[in-house]
This record gives structure tokens, sequence and C-alpha cells, in this order.
């Protein structure tokens, strides 16, 4: 026989699923790949290549993508990598090219930075991430490019990053470090089907680029690699990541969009990006991150059913006074966590700063943020939740959670304000009224609009007649 506390939270249950919209537009958003047959094929031996790991190859795939440049108007081409340990240095890709690295393929980063050039700041953070100045050219690289496909039968491509890692730790990088793979200004993108290793810095970086799908990726580094960044999104729109394995020294994913007063100049959001089925571990860091440069806006960023483990921290948002912009918008739900220090953690405080220029006053705004739907085994803090004093984090929705948590003290919260139900250990007293009935409204994809729910049900059925 079921207590009246018991029937209570049912009640609430059912309360909260009519609180949810009927459909999940991100799931028609990541069926939409660009992977398609090329009518032009070369492999990169045709161009001299020789697969020992120890033959500089640079000049080869410069070769290999030159030539296949002139079938980009004739249904683009595509540059075939075989089994074989390919050295080489920093490489353009181009419009309308499908990069294929075969099973037992690798790429290796060459360990001579001169083989990797220097090329300027993203205007967007105003100098290198890491130094003034010049940044390191990835080592596949693209901008302005359309239809570009990076893919293979579970291909690897290694950064060979442990000689950067050493010029980090010793302080004698003369430039920021290099990403694995970055594309800048690009649309119509598509990495799968990849093993990627060991990146000097961030391993993907789609920066300014709209429809990225990332998807079956493995990617590795030491758990104490600095800065080796999962897949990093930043300015971008309608990117897809899904079915990928990370493990890291960093962040698994990061979501940015700009440095400070560079990003507030630049102005160009991170929005419409869904995450789907992700599983990995960061010692140091989150799985999923927003920030800390999210000065150009982020928003509209749906996660679903992911897996942490053996991990800092699972969902993070990282600001600071400067960074001016937003972080709106923000759904996370079906995550499952186990042995993870902080499960869900904001920082309002977070520092790094490009240069003394940026105006403390440019605060960040922080809003509906709904996170449901999680459990957890052995975690030990279950929210730090810290805000900005006078810019208070609002409209902070969390539901349905469960959480095995060790400390006496699961909850410490500062400058936010939100609402609560179904979680345990109970919520910090900042977050402690109930979503349901009254602010449903209020917590983002949580709408309380029942009627227009059912008249929305009463089109599609009559669609189907």
């Amino acid at each position: 026989m079921s207590t009246p506390s018991t029937r209570v939270e049912v009640l609430l249950v059912l309360a909260l699923l009519s609180c949810s919209p009927g459909i999940v537009w991100s799931n028609t958003l990541c069926q939409q790949t660009n992977d398609q047959v090329r009518p032009h094929s070369v492999s990169i031996t045709e161009f001299g290549a020789v697969g020992d790991g120890v033959t500089l190859n640079t000049k080869a795939f410069q070769n290999a993508i030159f030539y296949l440049n002139s079938f980009a108007d004739k249904g683009g081409a595509k540059l075939f990598v075989p089994a074989g340990r390919w050295l080489t240095g920093s490489f353009d890709l181009i419009s309308h090219l499908t990069l294929w690295l075969d099973k037992d393929a690798v790429i290796l980063g060459s360990t001579n930075p001169e083989d990797w050039p220097v090329v300027d700041p993203l205007p967007s953070y105003g100098r290198g991430r890491e130094l003034p100045g010049r940044r390191h050219k990835s080592l596949v690289y693209g901008r302005n490019l359309t239809d570009v496909i990076i893919t293979g039968n579970n291909g690897t491509i290694d950064g060979q990053g442990s000689i950067w890692w050493s010029m980090f730790r010793n302080n004698t990088l003369d430039y920021t470090r290099p990403h694995l793979i970055e594309l800048i200004n690009s649309t119509g993108v598509l990495i799968s089907n990849l093993t990627l290793l060991n990146s000097p810095f961030w391993t993907v970086h789609p920066v300014y680029c709209s429809h990225v799908t990332v998807q079956k990726v493995a990617i590795f580094a030491p758990l104490d690699s600095p800065n080796t960044d999962g897949i990093d999104p930043d300015s971008s729109d309608n990117v897809c990541i899904e079915d990928c394995y990370i493990s890291t020294g960093d962040d698994l994913i990061a979501i940015k969009s700009g440095w400070d007063e560079y990003g507030i100049a630049y102005s160009r959001p991170c929005t419409n990006i869904v995450i789907h089925r992700l599983v990995g571990k960061t010692q140091t860091s989150a799985g999923i991150a927003i920030g800390s440069e999210m000065s150009g806006g982020v928003s509209e960023v749906h996660v679903e059913d992911v897996q942490f483990y053996d991990s800092n921290t699972a969902i993070r948002i990282k600001t600071s006074p400067g960074r001016g912009g937003y972080v709106r918008n923000i759904y996370v739900s079906n995550v499952t966590l186990t042995n993870v220090d902080i499960a869900i953690r904001f920082t309002g405080l977070y520092g790094e700063h490009p240069d003394d220029a940026y105006d403390p006053n440019a605060l960040p705004v922080i809003e509906k943020i709904t996170i449901k739907d999680v459990v957890g085994e052995n975690i030990k803090t279950a929210g730090l939740i810290e805000g900005i004093e006078g810019d208070n984090f609002v409209n902070v929705c969390l539901s349905n959670i469960v959480l095995n948590v060790s400390s006496n003290y699961p909850w410490n919260c500062s400058y936010v304000k939100g609402y609560s139900d179904l979680v345990l250990p109970e919520a910090c007293e900042p977050l402690k009224e109930r979503i349901f009935p009254e602010h449903c409204s209020d917590c983002y994809y949580m709408s309380n609009q029942i009627q227009s729910s059912k008249s929305q049900n009463r089109a599609g059925q009559r669609n189907f007649r």
C-alpha cells in the first residue's frame, strides 16, 4: 500500500511530465549529415607519401589536396590514406573534400614545431589563448570551406602532443599550442568514425562554423595532459555531437564564444548545440562545460543521454566579470554519473582575461538552465553553484536528480535563484522553491502551456489522417 508521501511524489512526476513538450527538436538536427560519395578519388601514395612513421609527408598531403581542388566543382573528391604511419606537418583542407583514413591508417603530427606554421589569432580572442600574439596552425586545418568530411574506417590522427605539453610545462612556448583539427568559418562539416589521439591543445575546434556533425569519434589524451579538450564548438551554430567517447586532460566538451572584449566586439554566439550519447572521463575538468570564454553568448544547448565516470565534474558553467555575453536556454537530461567529485558546478569568478583592457563591469547573464533526470553513485558534492554578487544566476531548475553523496554539505550555493523538484539530497535554499505548478514557464524546456501542447497533439493527429 502506498504512503501519502509516495502518492504525492507520483503526482509530482506526472505534473512535471505535463510541463515537458512532446517533441525533442534535437533528434532531427542530429540526422542532418552530409556523408556522400565523391566521384573522384586518389591515394596519398600517388603523391610520394611513405607510411613508415619517419618520412615527412607534408608536401605529399599539400600536393594531393592541391590536385584534388580541380574537382571541387565536379562533385568533389576523396583523398584516401591507406594503412601505415603517415608523418606530416600542418596541411590545409579544401571544399568538397573527403579525407578518408582506412583501418590501421595513422596520420602522425610532426614533433618539430617548425612543421606547424604560425597564423594570426582569432578575432574573437584578440590574441593566442595561451600567449599574446599569434598561434600555431592545427595539424588538419581549413577556413572558408563548404562540404568537408573527415572520416574513414576508424583510422587514427595522432598529434603526438607530448613535446608541446613539455614546452607548456617548462614555459618554453613561443606561441599558443596548435589544435589537432580546426575549421574556421566553414559550413557542412562532418567528422566521423575516427580515433583522435594526443592533441597538443584542444582536439576538435570548429570556430565560426555552421552545420557541423561529429559522430562516432573516440578521443584520447593522458588524463594529466594540459588543456587537451575533446570537442570545443566555438561561436558556431547547428552543431551535433553524438555517439562519442572522450577521455582527456581537460573538458570533454567545452562550448565557447569568444573572450572578454574581443568576444563582445565580434559578437558571434554559439547556438543550437546538440550533444547525444556521450561517454567519458576527465580527472581535472568537466564532462560538459560552457565557457569560460562565452562573451559572444551561448544558447539553445541540448544535452541528452550522457555518462561520466571517474571525473572531477559532470556539468559546469564557467564565467567571470569582464566576460559579458550570456548563457541561456540550456537543457541537460538523462545523465548517469559514477565516481564524480562534483555533479553540477557553476563558477562566476573564473578569472583569466586576455589583457587589462577588459571591462570589469561587463557582467554575464546566466539564466534558464534546466538539469533533470540525473542519477549518480559515489558523488562527493552534489552542487557547487556560485554566481556573481550583484549579478545573480537566475531560473536555474533542477528536476528528478538522485545522487549518492558522501559530503555532509552536499550543496553550496550563492548568488543564484531557481527552483527544484524531486532532488536528493535536497537542493540548497536558493533553489528549494518548487517548479510545479507556478514556475514551469520560468524553466527552459519545461513549459506549463498544457493546452498549447494538447493543441499541437491534435494538429499532429490531423496531419496523419
